[in-house]
């Protein structure tokens, strides 16, 4: 392979690099200020850390007091992110979209429906799924509600950095802060939610829902 070659390859590597980072800054900031009247991160972060708290209390009385310190918080998350959910619903198609590519790419606004899904259609499906894990529908113990409700608010997480870098560096994310693989948090996460967020990265579906 010629000198000229590698130089144009690696010219042509450092410039795809910097589109997609100015990109990734742009969905970023986008993503920001879709939270921004919202306290949906602080929310997020009381609560999981008060779940892991709860959890790791062997005495029962002290765990149900740990969690019903939390019951406010908890209001008003599933609140916030119904509101999310339908704000969102403003947001032009192209900007909502994410790569289901494992990797960040350029121009991912462009990438054909095949090859994306939607983030309208996602923060909907969270919502839903953290509602119904927070209303506790199905009886679970205090302990296992707690883990779910965990799980549900990591996946959240996981596509908020999906859509601002990649599945890559969301699941790195992930496993960096929480010491949770990807897999490990769609397994624990709901059945609906489980089956609804595994149709709609996949393709499987055209809402998500």
């Amino acid at each position: 392979m010629s000198s000229d070659l590698l130089l144009w390859l690696a010219l042509g590597a450092a410039a795809l690099f910097i589109v997609n980072a100015r990109q990734q800054r742009e969905r970023v900031l986008l993503l920001a200020q879709a939270l921004q009247p919202y306290q949906v991160e602080r929310l997020m972060q009381a609560l999981i850390e008060g779940y892991l708290r709860a959890m790791g209390e062997h005495d029962a009385a002290r765990r149900s007091q740990v969690l019903a310190t939390l019951q406010a918080s908890e209001a008003q998350l599933c609140e916030q992110l119904q509101r999310l959910a339908q704000d969102a619903q403003r947001m032009p198609a192209a900007q909502a979209r994410i790569s289901r590519l494992a990797f960040g790419l350029p121009w991912s606004a462009q990438l054909p429906p095949a090859l994306a899904f939607d983030l309208r259609h996602a923060l909907a499906l969270h919502a839903g799924g953290i509602a119904r894990a927070i209303g506790n529908g199905a009886g679970l113990s205090e302990r296992d509600r707690a883990y779910m409700v965990t799980a549900e608010l990591l996946l959240l997480q996981h596509t908020c950095h999906w859509y601002c870098k990649s599945r890559n560096v969301a699941s790195a994310r992930l496993l960096a802060r929480h010491r949770t693989a990807w897999a490990q948090v769609i397994a624990a996460v709901g059945e609906p939610t489980r089956r609804a967020y595994l149709a709609l990265i996949t393709g499987q579906a055209s809402t998500g829902r």
